[in-house]
């Protein structure tokens, strides 16, 4: 199961996020939320160590 760990607002936040969160070693997924925004999710068991990566990288 997946987790949504952050909402971006545009294509080009989506992929920055998922390049910081992928060189970090998580597994990442991209779905695309509508109105221009992409839920950032990654596996439910990692989502509080990836919200804490988050918090400290962006």
């Amino acid at each position: 199961m997946w987790q949504v760990v952050y909402i971006a607002s545009s294509q080009e936040e989506a992929d920055n996020i998922l390049k910081i969160m992928e060189k970090e070693g998580f597994m990442v997924q991209i779905d695309d939320a509508g109105a221009g925004s992409y839920q950032i999710k990654v596996p439910a068991i990692e989502a509080e160590e990836a919200y804490s990566c988050l918090h400290t990288n962006i």
